[in-house]
């Protein structure tokens, strides 16, 4: 039950922030359940590409959101019509998380909610579409729309249209760290006052022709034919990530907030750490002296030390590169390999695939109900341990197995770095 008495503020005077409903869809299905069970059965969602054909492709598989029928979860006509699925995905889970907190919108309060919501690309389907009309029937012909359907900040702006939300509406873009970035964005206001809740997330849509073309023309996708041998977060076979798409959605509000109306916190986001790697447009620092940082920073901010770390949340995105970083990070902030080893590892790719700019915000989900419900999912597709990546990847799921504090981790694109450390709620 909630404790009215617990104490909402933190050593320094500033707000504690809990979660208090969470939303998602992913390649596992529509709502926070399906991913979640599918994730402890160490499920994989990966498969042949149905969206378009791929036979001029390098990259048959994908994680898609297979069957997504907006109206079916209470899109109207209309929206469903005309808002593209990056946009589809975010009010579907954003109602889903708003259900679950019971957070009413009022004449009272709008001007204190927030929406801090990004993605990594934005409508690109609706951009692919347009430039071949474009091409091919001549500039009249282009879609009015065209620039309020495809622009990233529409996800934001319209979930701010749909329920009502008059404070900062915002969509951070960090490439893959943004679901994470959007989250630590908002929980420094709410920290320092300027807001009470918001609405918080990612999504992306991005398993269309271009983005597969693209990513496999990068070299970061895996050609493995197999879906169940494809992603490979930590493996020696690994070899490029999986794209995958969908949307997480997190309703965050300061304690004081959520014990005013009577709400049960979820977990509490205890710290967050972001920072650059000044480095290279698409590698990491293999230093990771950055990312190391960030995961210090948001233990450090919550009162905790590395020896307090539960399990990390890895980005680990099964690309060579990525997976030796992270592993390199996480043994200098545990003071060496050895230590390193003690700390259980996951990582949720390999079910769900690179959901890139969603993918910050559906691992902070599971990490929150990790800590809040004692377990650790497991890592699909692992099965070799690789030279470079000495860290204990978790392969069967862990139960009764409470937590001091976990951390979430992101990277993007241009080096960007951020963490996010959860605990669970204690009055």
């Amino acid at each position: 039950m909630t404790n009215e008495n617990a104490s909402t503020r933190r050593p320094d005077g500033t707000h504690r922030v809990v979660i208090t409903g969470v939303g998602a869809v992913t390649p596992a299905g529509v709502g926070v359940d399906a991913l979640w069970s599918t994730l402890m059965e160490r499920g994989c969602c990966i498969a042949p590409i149905e969206r378009f054909d791929t036979s001029d492709y390098e990259v048959h598989i994908a994680a898609e959101v297979r069957d997504f029928d907006g109206v079916e979860h209470g899109l109207s006509k209309k929206e469903a019509r005309r808002f593209e699925r990056f946009v589809q995905y975010a009010i579907v889970a954003a109602d889903e998380a708003l259900a679950q907190s019971g957070l009413a919108v009022t004449d009272e309060n709008r001007d204190r909610i927030a929406v801090v919501f990004g993605t990594g690309i934005g409508g690109i389907d609706e951009l692919q579409k347009s430039f071949a009309t474009l091409e091919e029937k001549g500039p009249k012909r282009v879609n009015p729309l065209f620039i309020p359907t495809m622009i990233g900040n529409i996800a934001a702006g319209n979930l701010a249209i749909r329920y009502g939300m008059r404070g900062e509406c915002l969509n951070v873009v960090t490439a893959c760290a943004t679901g994470a970035h959007c989250i630590g964005t908002a929980l420094r206001d709410i920290r320092h006052g300027y807001i009470d809740a918001a609405l918080v997330g990612g999504t992306e849509e991005s398993v269309s022709p271009i983005c597969i073309a693209g990513f496999t023309n990068l070299s970061a996708l895996t050609r493995a034919e197999d879906p169940k041998q494809a992603s490979l977060p930590f493996d020696a076979r690994r070899g490029g990530f999986v794209a995958g798409e969908g949307a997480g959605a997190l309703v965050i509000e300061s304690l004081e907030s959520a014990l005013a109306r009577g709400a049960e916190p979820i977990a509490e986001i205890t710290g967050f750490g972001s920072t650059g790697d000044a480095y290279h447009m698409t590698a990491p620092d293999p230093e990771a002296s950055a990312i190391t940082a960030a995961m210090a920073a948001a233990l450090a901010e919550g009162g905790f030390t590395p020896a307090d770390l539960g399990h990390l949340n890895a980005h680990g995105t099964g690309t060579p590169a990525n997976d030796a970083t992270e592993s390199k990070a996480l043994a200098a902030l545990m003071g060496g390999e050895e230590a390193a080893a003690s700390v259980p590892v996951t990582s949720i790719k390999g079910t769900t695939g690179h959901m890139l700019g969603a993918a910050g915000a559906v691992e902070a989900i599971v990490c929150a109900l990790s800590v809040a419900r004692d377990a650790v999912p497991p890592t699909a597709g692992f099965a070799e341990a690789a030279e470079d990546c000495p860290v204990a990847v978790v392969t069967e799921a862990r139960t009764d197995y409470p937590q001091k504090v976990a951390l979430s981790t992101s990277l993007g694109f241009g080096g960007h770095n951020a963490a996010l450390a959860f605990s669970p709620y204690r009055g």
